[in-house]
């Protein structure tokens, strides 16, 4: 799926190490108990944090788009950036001027009430500013932020505090684009440089886990969506709502990369009983053999990670599938995905905890233990779980008014939801009832699968 361009070296080749990445303390993600802190902290916090996972990497790494969905790093510096100038500065803080009246065309995204935008597809073609004036810009915007977040008082409008919280949590979504797009752009680079050495860990001895065991769940009318009083959510999390869930049960476990390579090696790419008709005709125009990122080399598999190629390793959850393999596994290993709703009744009892984007793995690894007293492994972090429920709107669901509103609604088509959080997710950015969705065919991002079944 993802091979090196006509005459790159081996996909094993002597990795590029950029200069040591900085690891002081100030650049750490928020901690967990970060919703505790001043807002003034867990802004600076955030967007330090943004800063650290870009260090070591090269001004020419950063103006890269490999592709129509990725985005070169520079951008992420700079739309995150101009969503606070755009929707907190110019409303909210007098005398507030921009550093460059061309950037909001230019580092817009989609927000099509907020005004023209650059083509998406043509974010690399944007040379400048370049890296240094980006930096420019941010700490542009710090200021302004930090004179406005100072300014609140004792009782700040709940609106612009809502704005603050989206703004944070919406620079969480970029650090994680951020790692997953510049893994894209060192991956078809015939060096295949190394974007941080050793994040990834070596190849486990530890032994595939074994056999699923089904924890089973009796199913009923249960509640889902945000809770009243439970802090920032997204608006697609609310309202609050009842479904009605027949039995079921879950695996205690993700999908490993030897459980996958079963289903390859039982002729899972080649059979079309076991796709949907899109998939099948998606896995076929795009010549799908293996996951993403995975190549053979010799007599056995690699996979690129962001500390460079490694052999797969069987025991760690498979990794960067599309929706269309994780169904089709599903229904070769005679199970099925759950629902996003199955998924959100089973997370209550599981602490959020894992390997998230706070360990600096940014990879997948072995589970160890369980997850809660539930058995329950894996839940948060180290992949998005793909479920089987279309991305829809509660019932009762409205969009905020204006430009803001654009921010998740208008995307309700043509998308799967996915829970859970992944390796490159920051902890204080999950929770049990927090909805991602991407299209079927996506396979760039850190997504896996767990497996569900019906109790009849």
């Amino acid at each position: 799926m993802n091979v090196p361009p006509d005459g790159a070296s081996s996909f094993l080749a002597t990795p590029v190490d950029p200069s040591p990445l900085a690891t002081t303390a100030d650049r750490s993600p928020p901690p967990p108990d970060a919703l505790s802190l001043p807002l003034v902290e867990r802004y600076r916090r955030v967007r330090s944090f943004t800063e650290f996972l870009a260090e070591g990497l090269a001004p020419e790494d950063q103006v890269v788009q490999s592709m129509d969905d990725v985005s070169p790093t520079k951008w992420h510096l700079a739309h995150t950036s101009w969503f606070w100038e755009t929707f907190l500065l110019e409303p909210n803080l007098p005398g507030y001027t921009l550093r460059d009246p061309r950037y909001p065309f230019l580092f817009n995204s989609y927000y099509v009430q907020a005004g023209e935008r650059h083509c998406r597809a043509q974010r690399g073609y944007i040379s400048r500013p370049g890296v240094a004036e980006v930096g420019a810009y941010r700490k542009h915007v710090d200021d302004g932020m930090l004179r406005l977040l100072d300014g609140l008082g004792t009782s700040p409008s709940p609106d612009l505090l809502y704005l603050v919280e989206l703004g944070l949590n919406h620079e969480q979504q970029h650090q994680e684009l951020l790692l997953t797009d510049i893994k894209h752009v060192f991956s078809v680079n015939p060096l295949r440089p190394v974007y941080r050495q050793g994040s990834a860990g070596t190849m486990s001895s530890a032994p595939e886990p074994g056999p699923v065991r089904w924890i089973e769940f009796p199913g009923g009318l249960e509640w889902v969506g945000a809770p009243e009083g439970s802090g920032f959510v997204y608006d697609n999390e609310e309202p609050r709502h009842r479904r009605f869930l027949e039995p079921f049960a879950l695996a205690h476990r993700l999908v490993t990369c030897g459980d996958f390579l079963r289903f390859m090696e039982d002729g899972g790419y080649r059979r079309p009983e076991l796709w949907l008709s899109a998939g099948w005709a998606t896995a076929r125009e795009r010549d799908w053999t293996e996951p993403f990122y995975w190549e053979r080399a010799g007599d056995q598999w690699v996979i690129f990670t962001l500390a460079g190629p490694r052999p797969v390793d069987p025991a760690e959850p498979v990794v960067h599938l599309s929706y269309f393999e994780a169904d089709a596994y599903a229904r070769w290993a005679g199970a099925r995905l759950p629902s996003e709703f199955e998924w959100e009744v089973a997370a209550r009892t599981v602490p959020v905890e894992g390997n998230l984007a706070d360990g600096g793995r940014f990879h997948p690894t072995v589970g160890a233990g369980d997850g809660s007293s539930s058995g329950l492994r894996q839940m948060y972090g180290d992949v998005w779980e793909w479920t089987r429920s279309q991305y829809e709107p509660y019932p009762g669901y409205r969009p905020a008014a204006g430009a803001v509103g654009e921010y998740n609604g208008k995307f309700m088509c043509n998308q799967f939801v996915l829970r859970g959080g992944s390796c490159a997710t920051s902890r204080s950015h999950i929770r049990a009832g927090y909805r991602n969705f991407f299209p079927p065919e996506a396979c760039w991002q850190f997504t896996g699968l767990r497996l569900a079944r019906d109790l009849s």
